[in-house]
């Protein structure tokens, strides 16, 4: 998608692959890994040592806090952030809902699972790593009866047609950032800023700028189930949504608050203060002062 918005003003580019630590261990669940920057870091490695001119992450892969040199120099428009329910054809579900009791949903992500156990207790959570294709298949295989995914990696993958039933916000939140695409230069390159920084969507920006802020201001990690997502509403300012939760979905914190689009880091920061007041900043002690994470058992 970069390369072809800078073919577009004329520039080429050449795609250099890198296989980050996230994708070398999918045998161990995320939230057991503990690193942050677990698909990110061997990318910055080469951009701090000019290996490389920029990167391109997904947005929600990247820590709120980028290393010293580096920044997000710009963001392409957003793809639908929801998340996704994906079922097989033996279950024949049609709806969350609708999933049979005991059946077994497969997600990596503890943010997810804290939200499936807390509207649907009766369901078996299981550790479903790899790529969107790989999980398609174990879903259509039969090795869990359904998945929870994003819909933009879907989306971009041309395979909308398996989503099974959309999951609505703001009952139900995705990751800050999710179905965002950051690229990501060295503060000095002044020629990569110029290059760039017109491929910007400002209110793509200002939405994940609050819900990155609010992210930062709980410190939320990958051991860490929390969500967020910046709806706009009918006059069309932005409310940002937010919560947190133990990794049973027992607990939940929840909260909103408009974004200032002149401030939307201010405002994520705002409500994350908020959420840590109304009891979070206890949640988040309790679940950092856990020696074992509780994670899904693999698949």
């Amino acid at each position: 998608m970069v390369e072809q918005a800078l073919e577009k003003r004329g520039v080429g580019s050449e795609i250099i692959k890198f296989k980050t630590l996230g994708d070398k261990k999918i045998t161990e669940p995320l939230s057991g890994i503990g690193a942050k920057g677990l698909f990110t870091r061997e990318l910055e490695v080469a951009l701090k040592k000019k290996k490389v001119d920029c990167c391109v992450h997904s947005l929600k892969d990247l820590p709120t806090e980028s290393p010293e040199g580096l920044e997000i120099i710009a963001q392409l428009e957003r793809e639908d952030p929801r998340d996704v329910l994906v079922v097989n054809r033996v279950t024949q579900a049609d709806s969350l809902a609708a999933v049979p009791a005991g059946s077994r949903v497969g997600t990596s992500s503890l943010r997810r699972r804290a939200q499936l156990l807390a509207v649907r207790p009766d369901l078996e959570v299981v550790e479903l790593r790899g790529n969107v294709p790989t999980r398609l298949q174990k879903v259509q295989g039969g090795q869990v009866h359904a998945a929870i995914l994003a819909a933009a990696g879907l989306i971009r993958l041309g395979a909308i047609d398996r989503v099974t039933a959309f999951l609505e916000p703001p009952a139900w939140l995705p990751a800050a950032g999710q179905g965002a695409i950051a690229i990501q230069i060295r503060s000095d390159d002044d020629e990569m800023r110029a290059l760039l920084s017109p491929l910007d969507h400002r209110p793509t920006s200002i939405a994940t700028d609050a819900e990155r802020a609010f992210l930062a201001a709980l410190d939320g990690g990958c051991q860490v189930p929390i969500g967020a997502l910046a709806l706009s509403t009918d006059d069309n300012s932005l409310t940002l949504h937010g919560f947190v939760s133990d990794l049973r979905g027992k607990n939940v914190v929840r909260g909103s608050r408009v974004v200032n689009p002149s401030d939307p880091k201010g405002s994520g920061a705002s409500l994350g203060a908020e959420l840590r007041s109304r009891g979070a900043g206890s949640l988040l002690a309790e679940l950092r002062a856990t020696e074992t994470v509780i994670a899904p058992q693999p698949e």
